[in-house]
């Protein structure tokens, strides 16, 4: 009995050692890349972050775009399932391209 528990007891101890041993390299593993993203970061220069205007103004503009993007987006689908013929579907899009700045500015009331 205490043979067998001896043997457990160095079976234990092993796989012990074996999952200390995995651990250490992970961590020199890690260590060793944090030096280098260090020695990086002091090289590399901090991009400069440019914040977004939260305005009232600002948001209603960005809902503006979105909703004019999503119809322009619509109107060349329709096109291209609706038409057959390439060159009325180019037609499509040159003319959306011409004539979308135009209902913008008419319907979102913009002026430059």
């Amino acid at each position: 009995m205490s043979k067998e528990r001896a043997r457990r007891r160095a079976e234990r101890e092993a796989e012990q050692a074996r999952q200390a041993a995995t651990r250490a390299r992970r961590e020199e593993r890690r260590a060793r890349w944090r030096r280098l993203r260090g020695r990086l970061a002091s090289v590399v220069p901090k991009p400069i972050r440019v914040a977004r205007p939260g305005g009232l103004i600002a948001r209603r503009r960005r809902a503006q775009n979105s909703v004019v993007a999503v119809l322009f987006v619509l109107v060349q689908a329709a096109s291209w399932l609706l038409l057959s013929g390439w060159a009325a579907r180019v037609g499509v899009l040159v003319l959306s391209l011409l004539l979308f700045p135009v209902l913008v500015t008419v319907i979102f009331d913009r002026r430059s």
